[in-house]
């Protein structure tokens, strides 16, 4: 069978191609550069925990503790005062922090890029081709051809094809997909410098700083990243205006000052009440600016956008190709990472086994539906976060009265409807009605499992992550096999007959051992997606279900939500994906830098009623 073509060599198309090729699916990856990355440390990426274990399962895994930073903290103040601190959990020694407290990754863009290259040049089963620019699409019932130009320009013929080449997406184009949305919903002055402050290792996000104004819409944060390097970013007004070195070296210093002034933590600041971590007041303090070497600046400017189609009969696009985000601390690279991740294990089956329409549609209805949701917890939030008009609360988190800072931590900590991982609760691969065993735990069907510690079959005990990927893991809960000899309880209690059922099962699976997990019983059996997800949860080892269920994974047999089966647009995850048609209105149009490339450096299902305001309603080109 022909390989899969992946146009782009950004974060997102090297993943996928990574992801793809430890499945033993050839991929063919059309790089439109000279595969050389600039060292740009103020481009930088923020990766979740779920993110971040798929980029460690890739290969990448020494890069993220080389060049990445695990916060220990994260900081909210306002004007003066600390309004919440987060302690994120130290980190043990075979990487395991509960998910609620585990700090993300924070490192250069350009460090990931080039230990994903590093990875996949090792990869038998993947080829990067530079300089290669795509000027042509045509498919048939059989696969697709890519026509490009340039040194290494030809034909190539592929099984499938994903386009994951940026806000200006060739693919997208050539496959007459509108790209409706907003454009500068925020723009950022950044920079990366070299320097020490006063919470080393813990990110600040600032609200309203007295050296700047003190405005409700002036904002500023701290993230540092390895080497005493921090990035810098504030919220610039609305409008084009340019913003000067001289202005962004008086911000650097102004921030500095304010920051560097600041009275040492006493005990309260670690339950992050106010008073606390408070900036001194007065005209005698701040006029000291601590040295910092000054590494690269640049003006990020954030667009939302999502395609209107994520498939076309054989190709699908994928990360900025597909969806432009970054508001209010969401992070589009981690959206366009989770794209790979769902996509890869389906378009595996795909091309070793054949896929239904139902299986390749669901992609579209997953994907796009989380990022839809996630956009519009964001256009439903910027009034109030930014234009301090008198929204009501509920309006923005039904049932709750929560605090613009907690709301705006919750965008930057990957919490909440601006950040959570993603609930696929509408999925049309979920469980078939009455499959579901009524049993209920913590992470209801369609959400991301715990990483939990796990015992494989060769004994080994791993974190539950670790094992994503390739196949269903079936994970039993058994409380205390973790003192038992593997040779005991492999061929004791329920085991004999879960290897049997597992084998039985019509796609891969292999068997994993939990002392627990969330709201399980004893002999709870999990069967999880090979993205993380949680397909189902039953009573001790029902073989019938196991396989009903496998077979919806595998698109075989309905789920509550089925797609379209026409190849060229799946069905609409009502709840999540949109507002009549698709969820969002507007213009097309690409925004963003001109490049061929994916990666912006910067949904549980949307909690917001659709009816009460679109995602994105204006008409930009």
């Amino acid at each position: 069978m022909d390989p899969v073509i992946i146009v782009g060599a950004g974060p997102v198309g090297l993943s996928l191609s990574l992801a793809l090729a430890r499945l033993g699916v050839p991929t063919v990856v059309l790089d439109e550069t000279t595969g050389q990355e600039d060292a740009r440390p103020a481009r930088s990426v923020v990766l979740r925990p779920d993110t971040a274990a798929f980029v460690a399962r890739l290969g990448c895994a020494g890069a993220l503790e080389r060049d990445g930073t695990h916060w220990t903290a994260w900081r909210t103040m306002r004007r003066r005062r600390l309004r919440e601190r987060v302690a994120f959990a130290p980190r043990t020694p075979d990487g395991a922090a509960a998910p609620a407290t585990a700090s993300p990754v924070h490192l250069p863009q350009h460090a990931l890029t080039r230990a994903l290259r590093a990875a996949l040049a090792d990869e038998k089963l993947a080829e990067v081709v530079t300089d290669s620019r795509l000027t042509d699409l045509e498919q048939d019932e059989h696969g697709i051809s890519a026509h490009t130009r340039g040194p290494n320009g030809t034909w190539w013929r592929g099984s499938y094809l994903i386009g994951c080449d940026g806000p200006r997406s060739t693919v997208r184009k050539l496959l007459d997909v509108r790209f409706p949305g907003r454009t500068a919903v925020e723009r950022h002055a950044v920079a990366a410098l070299r320097c020490e402050l006063p919470w080393p290792g813990e990110a600040l996000l600032h609200r309203s700083p007295p050296r700047q104004g003190g405005g409700p819409g002036s904002e500023v944060s701290a993230r540092p990243l390895a080497d005493h390097v921090w990035r810098l970013d504030w919220l610039l007004p609305p409008g084009r205006e340019l913003v000067t070195p001289d202005a962004l070296v008086a911000r650097i210093r102004d921030s500095l000052a304010g920051w560097t002034t600041e009275s040492p933590a006493g005990p309260a600041d670690e339950t992050g009440a106010e008073g606390d971590g408070a900036l001194p007041r007065g005209r005698g303090h701040g006029r000291t600016v601590p040295p910092y070497e000054l590494l690269d600046t640049g003006v990020h400017t954030v667009h939302h956008r999502l395609a209107r189609d994520w498939r076309r009969g054989r190709a699908f696009l994928a990360g900025d190709a597909a969806h432009l985000l970054g508001a209010l601390g969401t992070q589009g690279l981690d959206e366009g990472l989770r794209d790979a991740e769902n996509l890869a294990w389906k378009l595996g089956l795909a091309w070793h086994h054949g896929a239904s329409e139902v299986l390749l549609d669901s992609y579209e209805a997953e994907r796009r539906g989380a990022v839809a949701a996630r956009l519009r917890a964001a256009d439903q939030a910027l009034p109030l976060l930014r234009d301090g008009r008198a929204v009501r609360w509920r309006t923005v988190l039904p049932g709750a009265a929560r605090g613009r800072s907690t709301l705006l931590t919750d965008g930057h900590l990957g919490r909440g409807p601006l950040g959570a991982p993603p609930v696929y609760s509408r999925s049309p691969l979920g469980p078939p009605d009455g499959q579901t065993g009524g049993l209920l735990v913590e992470t209801p069907p369609g959400a991301p499992v715990v990483d939990v510690a796990v015992t494989a079959s060769d004994g080994a005990v791993v974190r539950l992550r670790d094992r994503l990927g390739r196949g269903l893991l079936v994970v039993l809960v058994a409380p205390g096999t973790g003192v038992w000899d593997r040779r005991h309880w492999q061929s004791a209690g329920l085991m004999p007959r879960l290897a049997d059922a597992v084998e039985a099962l019509p796609m891969d699976a292999e068997i994993l051992v939990a002392e627990a997990y969330p709201g399980a019983s004893a002999h709870t059996v999990l069967l999880v997606r090979p993205d993380g997800h949680l397909v189902t949860a039953l009573s001790g080892v029902r073989p019938a279900e196991m396989a009903a269920c496998a077979n919806a994974v595998r698109g075989e047999a309905p789920g509550p939500v089925t797609g379209t089966g026409r190849g060229g647009r799946s069905g609409r995850d009502g709840g999540a994906a949109g507002i009549g048609d698709d969820g969002m209105s507007g213009g097309d149009g690409a925004a963003g830098p001109a490049s061929g490339r994916d990666g912006g450096g910067e949904g549980e299902a949307s909690v917001v009623d659709p009816a009460r305001s679109p995602v994105l309603d204006s008409e930009d080109d």
